[in-house]
């Protein structure tokens, strides 16, 4: 019985120009993203948040405002974490009492 598959190649044959060995990809590499806020940082938004701004669908955005992240009860929730809580948001569902999502980053225009 003739077989229908052509014989193996030796290994040191040189590989052709289709065979991955002639190509050498590059690393590819995930972007690097900032480790999400502490916990503390969501904890206090939920506890003494002062702007909360309807989104629609039983949705608000909650946040602290300037004067809140002053507050000596609030600094002391966040310890060194002021400054990255000024720009942390939690859109939070009402009908559930759960988190959505947490966005950090966040601007006064993107709540508009």
């Amino acid at each position: 019985m003739a077989s229908r598959f052509q014989p193996r190649r030796p290994a040191y044959a040189k590989p052709s120009r289709f065979s991955p060995a002639r190509f050498s990809p590059r690393p590819v590499q995930a972007p690097q993203r900032p480790p999400p806020p502490p916990a503390a940082v969501v904890d206090a938004i939920l506890r003494h948040h002062d702007i909360s701004v309807d989104q629609g669908g039983q949705r608000s955005l909650l946040r602290l405002s300037e004067r809140a992240l002053r507050e000596p009860q609030v600094v002391a929730a966040l310890g060194g974490d002021v400054r990255r809580a000024a720009n942390v948001a939690i859109l939070w569902n009402e009908r559930e009492s759960e988190i959505v999502r947490v966005l950090e980053g966040f601007e006064e225009r993107a709540a508009a």
